[in-house]
């Protein structure tokens, strides 16, 4: 996919700012601020080396949280785990 050069700390400040919001949006009723903060926590990763080094470091502390957090945001990774515990289970 091509990127013009600005839009990487575009959307990195835009992640940020939706985390930051996502306290705000939930006091509202419905699970907003969820989805908010979700979709914040996906372009903080996407575009930032050491928000996914702490995220992988999080993940290693906290397996069960890592794997429900992988699940949720449908990383490739957790797809490729899923995919080899059903291999073995076979």
């Amino acid at each position: 996919m091509f990127r013009l050069p600005a839009s990487r700390p575009l959307q990195l400040a835009l992640g940020v700012l939706l985390i930051i919001v996502s306290p705000i949006v939930g006091a509202i009723p419905g699970p907003g601020g969820m989805f908010v903060f979700a979709g914040g926590l996906v372009l903080v990763l996407r575009n930032s080396r050491a928000a996914r080094r702490q995220f992988a470091r999080t993940k290693k502390r906290w397996p069960k949280l890592g794997a429900l957090a992988d699940r949720g945001l449908r990383r490739g990774s957790e797809q490729r785990r899923r995919a080899l515990r059903q291999e073995r289970s076979r």
